[in-house]
């Protein structure tokens, strides 16, 4: 049996009172009649469309409804009720009260209601005119949108400028069209402490990769830290499982936005955009994810007493293929592997690893030391080879946290050159020399012969010019030489 829909109040009115004056306006009573009718009518018992109890209208009330939608072409939108003339305004409020309690929210607008009522009658006290009550206050504070602001948990400009842009400006939730379109990442501090190889207790925090249109969860790892070499560990792992994305969305942390990390991923054709500062809501996604890590996940390990990062790690990762991924998500109507199975996927081929692992790193440029043909990096020294000794500053690519693997790199190009080991002065103690490479043609000296050309040159260009000599001979000397 289906159930009638109930109507809205103003409605419900409107419907009462139609039926009241109907039979007057379709049939209408003869000149002289009209009263009569109208009293009959004011007699009647009539159902009140909002307690359900009997009711009666005065004759007048009735005569009112009927001139009022005789005259109006569309009786029943007349016949409803109207707003109040002073609707949004509160008597009890003054003018110097409502100015002063606007004043006051605008420098505290973190306080409480009841700290504004306190405040206001203080102000107030030498001024006429009754003090409104916390009620009045609080339905006024309401009525104008004047809530109470979480106060930020730094008070920087930043953090304050981002509290009033939220205020400013509209929030709405978004999503891709496509799977690999946008990926989020970021990193979560677990709430429990696991026992290290070292026999320590410390804070986790699980970095995370969630695809922005299936919700599916690309890479889950836990760390010991939150640094760019654990954020390119794992971002990497997700590449390898799922792609390339087009677009990655971090926060602006010290990890996201480090040279290494803002480099690779430009190298790789991943577009990186990141979250306004103190606006974690932008990625709101992740944020909600991490919900359910401390739900589900995180409360199934509550009787694991020597929780380790191992177990920890084994267990996410479970989680996530055989629960997560295989539950039905309620914002997508659907099971996140469903969703990404279904596509459309824009994502691209990952390279191999070791294309991953060249391109998060930096390019620096050292000037080289004549004497030994060394370069110092991160507080070491790096031999470079002898057929590049006639460079005097080399360009370098290198990750900060890795100095295994060190390229000279050609600066023009972009090109490696070749690879650069850190000097090793044990080995170099053996007295063995190798033999310099030519970096160009046979410069070995030669013993000088004959005059130079541009002194011959000259010497030429004079006698053309047919002037003697600018000189006189010494006979004294000749005769001394002969």
């Amino acid at each position: 049996m289906k159930v009638k829909n109930d109507p809205l109040k103003r409605d419900r009115w409107a419907r009462l009172r139609f039926s009241i004056i109907g039979s007057l306006l379709a049939a209408p009573p003869a000149d002289g009649e009209l009263r009569a009718a109208l009293q009959v009518l004011s007699e009647k018992v009539w159902r009140h469309p909002v307690s359900g109890e009997d009711a009666r209208f005065g004759l007048s009330t009735i005569e009112r409804w009927y001139y009022a939608a005789r005259r109006a072409a569309d009786p029943f939108a007349t016949l409803k009720n109207r707003p109040r003339a002073d609707v949004g305004r509160i008597k009890a409020m003054s003018t110097i009260a409502i100015e002063t309690l606007t004043h006051q929210y605008r420098e505290h607008s973190g306080w409480t209601a009841q700290l504004h009522v306190d405040n206001l009658r203080v102000t107030l006290a030498n001024t006429e005119g009754p003090l409104p009550s916390y009620a009045t206050v609080r339905r006024y504070l309401k009525a104008q949108g004047m809530f109470r602001r979480q106060r930020p948990k730094s008070h920087t400009a930043g953090a304050l400028a981002a509290r009033d842009r939220l205020e400013r400006l509209e929030v709405r939730s978004f999503e891709v069209e496509y799977v690999g379109q946008l990926w989020h990442c970021d990193f979560h501090h677990g709430s429990r402490k696991v026992l290290t190889r070292e026999g320590n207790w410390e804070k986790p925090l699980l970095f995370g990769v969630i695809d922005d249109r299936s919700r599916l969860v690309c890479h889950l790892q836990w760390y010991l830290d939150e640094t760019a070499e654990s954020f390119t560990h794992g971002l990497c792992q997700a590449f390898m499982k799922r792609g390339l994305p087009r677009a990655l969305m971090s926060d602006n942390g010290a990890a996201m936005i480090s040279e290494e990390v803002v480099g690779g991923l430009a190298t790789l054709g991943v577009v990186h955009q990141t979250t306004l500062p103190f606006s974690p809501y932008q990625n709101a996604k992740q944020e909600s994810f991490w919900g359910r890590i401390e739900g589900r996940l995180m409360a199934m390990l509550e009787g694991e007493e020597r929780l380790t990062l191992d177990l920890l790690n084994q267990a996410t990762q479970a989680w996530v293929e055989q629960e997560y991924h295989r539950a039905l998500h309620t914002e997508i109507n659907a099971t996140p592997l469903e969703r990404y199975l279904a596509g459309p996927n824009v994502s691209r081929d990952c390279p191999a690893s070791a294309v991953l692992r060249a391109a998060f790193r930096i390019e620096v440029t050292r000037t080289q030391r004549r004497s030994d043909g060394t370069v110092s990096l991160a507080g070491q020294r790096f031999e470079i080879p002898s057929r590049y000794r006639h460079l005097d500053t080399v360009s370098l690519r290198y990750a900060r946290w890795d100095l295994t693997q060190v390229d000279l790199m050609d600066p023009h190009a972009g090109a490696i050159l070749c690879g650069v080991k850190p000097l090793d002065k044990a080995a170099n103690a053996d007295g063995e020399r190798r033999c310099l490479d030519p970096i160009g043609p046979d410069l070995s000296p030669l013993p000088p012969t004959g005059m130079a050309p541009l002194l011959r040159q000259c010497m030429a260009d004079y006698a053309t010019t047919g002037l003697p000599p600018a000189y006189l001979p010494h006979h004294d000397q000749e005769n001394r030489h002969e």
